[in-house]
């Protein structure tokens, strides 16, 4: 079973729930209509992975960043920046037949996290990500953008799924999503106002 590492210690999630359409902008980058209600999917454990790739299996992939809770004790406790990786080919394919979308969001290798760290105990500012590809800034988006609350979603999950200590839950990714490209540095960061809690670097293959 796949890690991720929790403030220096090893943890092993059974699942990742994972929310779709939570950002207006990015509702309207990829010409999707703003949902009635809350857009759940999961990945398997088998998805996380340390590595970032640009294609899988001849699919090439799309990076969607996202601030990413770890579920402990009956709340969320930590937190950290993921990548979601995206055959958005095969996804677009998938939603024209109205299927599910685990083929082209559950494959091995679609979730990436920095370190979790815990959740800031005193009040540094609003929790937010960015993204930067080549050190150009190019994902940016606080809790205060998203349609569901990281608490409501939360509170959504549990009206009809059990969540395991170790769970974790992407809330979704603001504008600016696009190909990965093989090659190139995304650098990922949790920001409590102004200041960077945790960080990580991926350099595609």
């Amino acid at each position: 079973m796949n890690t991720v590492i929790v403030d220096k210690q090893a943890v092993t999630p059974n699942k990742v729930v994972c929310v779709g359409r939570n950002y207006v902008a990015h509702i309207h980058e990829l010409g999707n209509e703003v949902p009635d209600e809350m857009v759940l999917f999961t990945k398997p454990n088998s998805a996380i992975s340390e590595g970032l790739l640009a294609a899988h299996r001849g699919d090439e992939l799309h990076y969607e960043a996202e601030l990413s809770y770890l579920y402990r004790n009956g709340r969320f406790d930590a937190v950290a920046v993921g990548l979601d990786l995206t055959k958005r080919g095969v996804q677009s394919k998938l939603k024209e037949k109205g299927l599910p979308w685990e083929r082209s969001k559950a494959f091995d290798g679609s979730a990436l996290f920095s370190e979790f760290v815990p959740l800031p105990s005193e009040d540094l500012g609003e929790l937010g990500l960015r993204l930067f590809i080549d050190d150009e800034l190019t994902q940016s988006g606080t809790v205060s953008l998203m349609i569901y609350s990281p608490d409501v979603i939360l509170q959504e999950v549990q009206t009809f799924m059990t969540l395991n200590d170790g769970d974790i839950v992407m809330t979704g990714t603001p504008s600016g999503v696009g190909k990965v490209k093989a090659g190139s540095q995304y650098k990922a960061q949790v920001i409590a106002g102004e200041q960077a809690i945790v960080s990580a670097c991926w350099v595609a293959s």
